[in-house]
């Protein structure tokens, strides 16, 4: 009995002894985790002290070369000054020497100098003037002198149009273009059958792949030039016989405002005389007068351009005729066409203004007029009528 007594006070012993045990296992394993935190930190802490001790030398080193090349920068700066002013010092002296020489100097050589630019000028001026006749081939030899009568051919479509023969071709067919946008050719066998009742049914239809914009388009040597309607300046060489575009082109310049003041449809304005094919137009920077460009209706390049003393202000519409634009003027209302500009583009001393040409019985307003050079004739629409007037010319 007292055995069994001594057993279960024991057990209570042994189990308090062996949790206190527990205990320092556990605060011992404590310890060793600390005592192992702060030598890591002491050894990132001697690091770091290291670290900045070589930045601070690393410093310093890179402080004296920055210091010392400041230094020699200073030095050149003192010596390239010197150097400026002993130069400037130079520069004085010898402008004083050249004044001096300029005040001693008969003035006699300034005026050959000048003389000879003069020659020099007019030299080249006549040579641009002889390769341009060469370009143009100069073979016109007549002026117009007055528009001699007119035949009102037909009436037909709206206020807007053209209508023409090809110059440039054998055949007597006649083309209409109706309308300041559209995209249909009609062609006629002869002027007998365009001016027939029913003359819509015995024409033939040409559909373009691209519309026309304004009236000034002309037909020459078998294709169709016009101006592209919503471009500002695009070109197109339409051939009528292979109904398909040929080439196109940009005209420098045109297409910001009209050709002619009361036409504002017509931004480029094409053209056709003995000399092949021309473009007319405004610019803005020639304050709105006209601009003449020789087109090489096979390449479709520049070949030449003027600037004339003709205004767009107050025209209707123009022409070419030998070389020489014809600026045809009326007023905004409608009322006798004159032609008050005339520019030859290989004399432009012959520039005549308000030269007297007026337009035969006959009150309204054009929608274009462009000249025929095979017959000497001018081809108008006006007021929905199919005009053609005579010309009467004369010997240069």
């Amino acid at each position: 009995m007292v055995a069994l007594q001594v057993h279960f006070l024991l057990i209570p012993f042994l189990m308090s002894i062996m949790g206190a045990a527990q205990y320092l296992i556990q605060d011992a394993a404590l310890l060793s985790y600390i005592d192992q935190r702060f030598l890591s930190l002491e050894k990132r802490l001697e690091k770091c002290n290291q670290d900045m001790l070589e930045y601070v030398d690393e410093f310093r080193d890179f402080s004296k070369t920055v210091l010392s090349r400041l230094a020699g920068l200073n030095a050149a700066e003192a010596e390239v000054k010197s150097e400026v002013e002993n130069l400037l010092s130079r520069i004085d002296h010898a402008q004083r020497d050249i004044d001096y020489f300029g005040s001693v100097t008969d003035s006699n050589a300034c005026v050959e100098v000048h003389e000879d630019l003069v020659k020099q000028q007019l030299l080249e001026e006549a040579e641009e003037k002889k390769r341009l006749k060469l370009m143009l081939n100069a073979s016109c030899d007549h002026v117009l002198a007055g528009i001699r009568s007119l035949k009102v051919v037909k009436k037909t479509g709206g206020k807007h149009g053209s209508w023409m023969k090809d110059p440039g071709k054998k055949h007597t067919k006649i083309y209409l273009l109706s309308g300041s946008v559209n995209n249909m050719i009609l062609e006629f066998a002869n002027i007998m059958t365009f001016m027939e009742n029913n003359h819509t049914l015995k024409a033939r239809t040409v559909p373009l792949p691209l519309p026309w914009e304004g009236t000034g388009h002309v037909i020459y040597q078998g294709f169709l030039f016009y101006h592209r309607y919503g471009s500002l300046n695009e070109i197109i060489k339409f051939n009528i016989q292979r109904r398909n575009v040929a080439d196109q082109m940009l005209l420098p310049g045109a297409g910001r405002i009209p050709a002619y003041q009361l036409s504002p449809q017509t931004k480029v304005d094409l053209a056709v005389d003995e000399q092949g094919l021309w473009a007319l137009h405004a610019e803005p920077e020639t304050g709105g007068n006209i601009v003449i460009t020789k087109i090489n209706h096979v390449t479709m390049a520049v070949e030449h351009s003027w600037d004339t003393p003709c205004s767009s202000r107050g025209a209707e519409a123009a022409f070419m005729a030998c070389n020489t634009l014809h600026v045809v003027y009326n007023s905004p209302s409608g009322g006798t066409s004159r032609i008050q500009c005339i520019y030859d583009v290989l004399d432009a001393l012959n520039t005549y203004m308000n030269p007297g040409l007026h337009f035969p019985k006959r009150q309204g307003s054009h929608s274009t007029i462009h000249y025929n050079p095979k017959e000497k004739q001018l081809f108008a629409w006006g007021d929905g009528s199919q005009i053609i007037y005579k010309l009467h010319t004369e010997q240069k």
